[in-house]
């Protein structure tokens, strides 16, 4: 087994191992406690958002405080038709250099884990989160982190395609991911299960790109001239 394969298999388990710790509420002294001190940036109690408020950029976002608004336009690559274009623009970029198949794999990687993201959202519903004795409706099922899946997809896709620009896009993703829970965005386990989530794509974006390598290596190689009878 190589090493991808093994580091494969350990963010999966240490996935399976977070959602279990959140649902079961083991994790949930950690996430109030944020909750209740750790976002200062937060607005007032509310409902997650609705389908149509996720898929266009800014309609429900609170721009009240310069906290929120920071961490609005910041994380903003992450939302969901901003990253999917994003992520696109770097695809057409390495087409275009002939490398058809990394652009296929990070596509693939933006959309199975947008998919996964929604479906452990709907599978998932932590135990209640409360600031003031007020319950966090919009906590209740945030279990991965989006924002966090999408913005380190952009960062790699963008940084594959454009491996110059590797430092500000580092330096971007750390201010995203450093704000999404002060801003009152994500708990810490959201944002870690977010994170674990994108570590085991990337890995298997890494995997169908060294296997691409290897077969076109392959076929560049002289044949052996048959030895005379």
């Amino acid at each position: 087994m190589s090493r991808r394969h093994s580091a494969a298999l350990a963010v999966a388990a240490a996935y399976a191992a977070l959602a279990g710790l959140v649902a079961s509420g083991a994790a949930t002294g950690l996430d109030q406690w944020a909750a209740t001190h750790a976002m200062p940036g937060a607005g007032a109690p509310g409902p997650p958002p609705t389908f149509l408020e996720s898929l266009v950029p800014l309609w429900h976002a609170d721009l009240g405080g310069a906290l929120n608004t920071a961490a609005q336009v910041v994380t903003l690559p992450g939302q969901v038709l901003v990253s999917l274009a994003l992520v696109a623009l770097a695809a057409a970029a390495l087409r275009r250099r002939r490398r058809p198949e990394i652009a296929a794999a990070l596509l693939g990687a933006w959309a199975l884990g947008t998919a996964l993201e929604v479906a452990c959202k709907r599978a998932l519903t932590r135990p209640e989160l409360t600031r003031h004795g007020v319950h966090l409706a919009a906590f209740d099922n945030s279990w991965p982190s989006g924002h966090t899946l999408r913005c380190v997809l952009v960062a790699a896709a963008l940084a594959v395609a454009w491996p110059r620009a590797r430092t500000a896009l580092a330096a971007w993703l750390v201010a995203a991911l450093a704000l999404l829970e002060p801003a009152g965005f994500h708990t810490p386990t959201d944002v870690a299960g977010g994170l674990l989530l994108a570590a085991l794509l990337l890995l298997a974006v890494g995997e169908l790109e060294g296997s691409a390598l290897l077969r076109r290596r392959a076929g560049r190689a002289p044949r052996r001239a048959r030895a005379p009878a």
